[in-house]
């Protein structure tokens, strides 16, 4: 799905230059659950931004399932991110006027779905994450973690092919966690790629594979057989 070959993201200050990617090589299967793990400033969420079209690399290629990314225009990487990508962050991003549902279906106004196709898929998605009871709630209303889950919600309304979630749990309790990450395994059974960035060793133990970042650059890569 994900091939990307000698990325670079370099960032001027003043009169220096910060590569907070030096040359990633990176390649990413369909049906993948990947963690990528790195202390702050390692390059770990300026790769999830370039590879979910919120960013652009300074030099190297990325393609998605063929598609030269790296070289989109504008209008482009925006259609590219509404059709092929879903975002979980962990400051859950939901509006606070609109109910949980209606944050749901925010994605597919955007994408041109018409009203009761995309109510009907809404409420469908927040039964999915367990949320059924709470549609008409504002996210002033709900938990952090019921926040986190109108989130998840939103993020598959246009079905990804792929899932970026950036430290989903870091605002969540311990119990919290458990669940959203449970609702990640759910949904990666089910065929969806995932990526989870976190620095997190418990939210990556996860994961079936395990990038490890450090100065821009991959330093380790593991798979296991089985979630930890």
């Amino acid at each position: 799905m994900i091939e990307v070959r000698n990325l670079r993201k370099v960032y001027t200050m003043g009169e220096e230059e910060l590569a907070a990617l030096a040359g990633v090589d990176l390649d990413v299967g369909r049906g993948e659950y990947v963690a990528v793990i790195g202390p702050s400033g390692s390059g770990k969420s300026t790769l999830m931004n370039i590879l979910g079209g919120l960013d652009r690399p300074t030099s190297g290629d990325y393609r998605f399932e063929g598609e030269d990314v790296a070289h989109f225009t504008d209008d482009e990487l925006a259609d590219f991110r509404r059709r092929r990508i879903g975002f979980v962050f962990q400051s859950f991003q939901l509006l606070p006027r609109l109910s949980a549902l209606q944050n749901v279906e925010l994605p597919m106004i955007y994408a041109g779905l018409p009203r009761d196709e995309r109510r009907a898929r809404a409420a469908e998605l927040l039964e999915r994450v367990g949320l059924g009871g709470r549609m008409g709630h504002r996210p002033t209303q709900l938990s952090g973690g019921q926040q986190q889950r109108v989130a998840v919600a939103r993020s598959l309304a246009n079905r990804p092919d792929l899932l970026l979630a950036d430290e989903p749990t870091g605002a969540l309790d311990t119990q919290t966690s458990r669940d959203v990450l449970k609702l990640f395994d759910e949904l990666n059974a089910d065929g969806l790629t995932l990526m989870v960035v976190t620095h997190d060793p418990e939210v990556a133990a996860e994961a079936r594979r395990r990038i490890s970042f450090r100065d821009g650059l991959i330093v380790s890569d593991e798979r296991a057989e089985q979630p930890a």
